[in-house]
């Protein structure tokens, strides 16, 4: 849909359904296990992973790259 420019949120959109006392009485707080990063990166690169996911999923394609190569390094 945002491919298509079709995503829109309407101010005077209903409120969602109320997940009531017994839902939050249950409910966590779970963190993140990793640091999150903001990197610079040359457009050719970024345009050649996003291209290999066909636009979804081209930050998860880099990361498991970067990981395999810091992986194999510390193996060196």
């Amino acid at each position: 849909m945002r491919k298509a420019g079709e995503l829109y949120h309407s101010p005077d959109a209903p409120e969602g359904e109320d997940l009531g006392p017994e839902f939050w009485a249950n409910a966590k707080i779970v963190h993140p296990p990793s640091k999150s990063v903001h990197l610079r990166l040359d457009q050719e690169v970024f345009d050649f992973f996003y291209a290999e996911a066909d636009g979804k999923g081209h930050v998860t394609k880099m990361q498991n790259v970067l990981k395999a190569y810091a992986k194999a390094q510390s193996k060196a």
